[in-house]
């Protein structure tokens, strides 16, 4: 999967990507649960120079750094402030290549 077939909602069966920027780790809160942990944006480029946003959550946070080559499976697509973002999720896998 290529990130220009990224589709709102949807998901990410397999995509792979090369980190090109990670910001800032931050922590969250469920007000309704009291749960909570870290999470970070990212942006990472596939082989065809598109870029695509990536949402980073807890241990997966250390595991990149800018220029990791990872790939995401079983992954998930949501519109957050109108701009597609893709996340391993809860039932995803993030490894390193």
């Amino acid at each position: 999967m290529m990130a220009k077939d990224l589709k709102d909602k949807s998901k990410v069966d397999e995509l792979t990507v090369t980190i090109v920027e990670k910001g800032e780790p931050r922590e969250w809160k469920s007000n309704w649960s009291g749960v909570g942990g870290r999470v970070c944006d990212a942006t990472g480029e596939d082989e065809s120079g598109e870029t695509v946003n990536l949402t980073l959550w807890n241990d997966d946070i250390e595991k990149v750094q800018v220029s990791s080559k990872i790939k995401i499976t079983n992954g998930w697509v949501s519109s957050f402030k109108n701009k597609l973002q893709v996340s391993a999720g809860k039932y995803g896998k993030l490894e390193i290549l």
